[in-house]
């Protein structure tokens, strides 16, 4: 399928970032994956994706900061596996547009990818 919107993944789990990543190839979308931020942003990748999704805890620069340097790029789709209180507001306010929490459906990660997509598209990206 050409033209496949291309979904960047950045998981630092080494068994949850391949995980991801069929998951997102299985949805019908082509997805890169990398094991930190710094390697998805060294390449680039960051001009031809259409959204991002990223774990929250990250070696080096965290999930909220590559969040930070992606608002206006690409919608961000943040993952993790924690639960404190205010979490949901502190990624919002880092430009986040879901958060999920693992374990997570494929539903619920299918509907945030659809919704990045509709975002992306209205904010004039292609």
């Amino acid at each position: 399928m050409p033209n496949r919107p291309l979904i960047a993944i950045v998981e630092d789990d080494d068994s949850m970032r391949p995980a991801i990543a069929g998951l997102v190839r299985s949805l019908g979308y082509a997805g890169e994956a990398f094991a930190s931020a710094e390697a998805f942003l060294a390449g680039d990748v960051a001009a031809r994706a259409r959204c991002l999704i990223s774990d929250f805890q990250l070696p080096g620069l965290s999930g909220l900061d590559l969040a930070d340097r992606m608002q206006g790029v690409m919608p961000v789709i943040m993952i993790t596996a924690r639960t404190e209180a205010g979490l949901d507001a502190r990624a919002h306010d880092h430009g986040v547009l879901c958060l999920l929490r693992k374990p997570f459906e494929a539903d619920d990660l299918a509907d945030c990818i659809r919704r990045a997509l509709d975002n992306g598209a209205q904010a004039g990206r292609h």
